[in-house]
């Protein structure tokens, strides 16, 4: 099974950032903890980050075509207003699940749109780097029942 992780602006700098809301834990401890969850798992999964909207649409695209069987995505603040990420989001059917570190619904209400979320199979918030973990264990059962 291959998926795929995309994480978008300013996830790298997790362990910098707002401590407060992101916690202490570093984006290379985020990579370990999907590192072991995918060999536990026996899938194949790639993390992508880009603080950069277009690399980010790209990278959707071509999971099109480059046999990608599930995606998660952390679309960071284009979740509130890209509808360009929503569009490419759209454009794949593959199973898609919307992640956030925080609870969305508890912060800032700029914060409490998301234009991608529609165009996902769920949404998972609010479970600190932890919701990766749950969201591969979801991925998994989802990729499953696609394929019959």
């Amino acid at each position: 099974m291959k998926l795929l992780i995309i994480n978008g602006p300013n996830i790298n700098f997790l362990g910098i950032r707002e401590k407060g809301v992101y916690g202490t834990r570093t984006y290379d401890d985020l990579l370990q903890m999907i590192e072991e969850k995918a060999k536990e798992m026996d899938c194949a999964v790639e993390v992508f980050q880009s603080n950069h909207e277009g690399a980010i649409i790209d990278r959707i695209q071509d999971a099109y075509s480059d046999g990608t069987q599930g995606m998660i995505i952390n679309p960071g603040a284009y979740t509130h207003y890209s509808y360009a990420i929503r569009d490419a989001l759209a454009s794949i059917t593959m199973p898609k699940i919307e992640l956030h570190i925080s609870d969305i619904m508890t912060r800032e209400a700029f914060r409490h749109i998301s234009v991608t979320a529609e165009v996902c199979d769920e949404q998972i918030k609010g479970l600190g780097l932890d919701g990766y973990l749950v969201a591969l264990e979801h991925m998994r059962e989802m990729v499953r029942n696609a394929e019959g």
